[in-house]
């Protein structure tokens, strides 16, 4: 066995280990870094015996503690819940019209349908709720259904052509393909852009005006005001639910596109749809 080699300048004993004629010393490590190193494993032990720690094939070692973060979420939940259940049952029991007058349900439902619109509503509407091509934006007045929070409430709970609720909010335009000439189609539809912006050819907007009368005027108004009560939209603005151009607008003459909501009530319940309606109705846009 060859001797150990030891430092002449610090007479420590080096490692063997040697790098271009540089030697690495064999110090001892510090005391106190010992200990707590010893202190550490013993804490890991401890902790492993006291609390669920070891993965086991259907579970994990439980501790003799017992402990269980998801209890704990589970207790918070519950507490929550307690805590919300007074207002909630007032929510319940105050007329859809009534809760933006008393401030406490006010607020209450406002953060209550704010969350419940991150969940459930913003994956069509935008988190902002200013939607998208298809899906309305719901900070602005213009209503398909009407923007008052009882209209909201009932577009909410029922629905929009949800056949699965006999209460869902119905309107069916129909294909005009069948019903009126292109050029008819071609007429109207520069009628209806001529409302909000230039058409592409100015001599179709007076034929279209009087295809418009004879065809359109019974739902969406005799001036393209909209009609609420068939859920027609207002064709005299600048704000487009499906379409916007003149080529797209006369494609939606001829084949429409109809969307459909489902119905909210029984997947969230009352009060939910209550708290719902009155975020919806305070985001600005609401009559």
């Amino acid at each position: 066995m060859s001797e150990k080699h030891v430092d002449d300048v610090s007479g420590v004993e080096t490692t063997g280990h040697e790098w271009d004629g540089i030697r690495e010393l064999n110090n001892p490590l510090p005391r106190w870094w010992l200990w707590t190193f010893y202190l550490c494993i013993i804490w890991a032990i401890g902790y492993a015996i006291a609390y669920p720690a070891i993965p086991l094939i259907n579970g994990a070692t439980p501790g003799l503690l017992g402990y269980s973060s998801r209890a704990d979420v589970v207790a918070d939940l519950a507490d929550a819940k307690a805590a919300q259940g007074t207002l909630l049952d007032k929510i319940a029991s105050t007329p859809i019209e009534e809760i933006e007058g008393n401030q406490e349900l006010l607020q209450f439902a406002i953060a209550g349908g704010s969350s419940a619109f991150k969940v459930n509503c913003a994956q069509c509407h935008g988190s902002g709720a200013a939607g998208s091509m298809g899906y309305p934006n719901l900070n602005d007045d213009d209503w398909l259904w009407g923007g008052t929070v009882s209209d909201i409430y009932l577009t909410i709970a029922h629905g929009i052509r949800y056949d699965a609720d006999q209460d869902t909010r119905t309107s069916m335009m129909p294909a005009f393909g069948d019903i009126l000439e292109p050029q008819q189609i071609n007429e109207v539809a520069a009628y209806v852009i001529s409302l909000s912006s230039t058409p592409s050819d100015e001599a179709l907007v007076e034929p279209g005006k009087v295809v418009f009368a004879e065809n359109c005027a019974a739902c969406h108004g005799e001036n393209a005001e909209g009609i609420q009560d068939f859920g027609a939209p207002r064709l005299s603005d600048g704000i487009w639910l499906k379409v916007s151009t003149e080529a797209e607008i006369a494609s939606q003459i001829r084949n429409p596109k109809h969307g459909v909501m489902p119905a909210w009530l029984p997947r969230l319940g009352e009060p939910t749809i209550k708290q719902l309606a009155v975020y919806v109705h305070t985001l600005g846009g609401g009559q």
